[in-house]
């Protein structure tokens, strides 16, 4: 299952940036915490893929 977002951008002047909202149950089903390091890796022009930047242990079960 997926979850579709837009994208957002924001001209401030001489600065641009684009923001990407987190729907709250990915973020929830995550164990997401304010503050937490994320990192952008881009495969193709396609994929994007969010990392974290520190690593945590594992929740659910894989069988």
């Amino acid at each position: 299952m997926g979850y579709k977002v837009k994208i957002q951008k924001v001209d401030r002047g001489k600065t641009k940036s684009f923001y990407v909202n987190f729907p709250a149950a990915v973020a929830e089903a995550c164990n997401l915490e304010k503050g937490e390091e994320m990192e952008w890796v881009i495969e193709d022009r396609n994929c994007f893929v969010l990392k974290r930047v520190k690593q945590t242990k594992p929740v659910l079960k894989k069988d």
